[in-house]
């Protein structure tokens, strides 16, 4: 079995555990298991109104990982003109967020993260370098001799540039 494949099945598990079945020897596909939490998320807008969430995310992936989970729900996400990349806003009950959505997003990014740090390390191992040891950490700059030899960077400067 491929690791892409155990991925997939391990994100399917995830996401049975949220949708909160109703039996106790259910075993639903994977479309199943969406259609209750939607099923919930329209019940609990009645107890619960929808509110506009902000969400910050701290990468491209997470943020992928997030709009499909909403858009999976029925919600559309949105961010507003001058917001960062990394603001996702929706309109979803406090509910929702709290016990499916975000639980279910920091599962799901936990698993996704761990493999493609696992596929990154492969990759650059076998096509770059297999030293894969983190920088070495030195004393603060006050404890090194200033001889001019390091130079910070200017934001934005090209560092070849002469």
């Amino acid at each position: 079995m491929t690791d892409e494949r155990q991925l997939i099945e391990k994100l399917h598990r995830i996401e049975a555990l949220f949708a909160r079945p109703g039996t106790e020897g259910e075993k639903a596909a994977a479309a199943d298991a969406a259609e209750r939490i939607r099923r919930r998320l329209g019940e609990l807008a009645e107890l619960d109104p929808p509110t506009e969430f902000r969400f910050s995310v701290s990468d491209g992936w997470s943020r992928r990982l997030l709009f499909a989970l909403l858009r999976r729900y029925g919600v559309e996400p949105y961010r507003y003109r001058n917001q960062r990349r990394t603001t996702v806003m929706a309109r979803v009950s406090r509910r929702f967020v709290e016990e499916t959505l975000w639980p279910e997003f920091l599962e799901f990014s936990a698993v996704l993260e761990a493999h493609l740090s696992e596929v990154t390390d492969r990759i650059i191992s076998q096509a770059v370098s297999a030293d894969s040891r983190d920088e070495e950490v030195r004393s603060g700059p006050n404890s090194r001799a200033d001889d001019g030899s390091s130079q910070p960077l200017a934001r934005g400067r090209d560092p070849f540039s002469g």
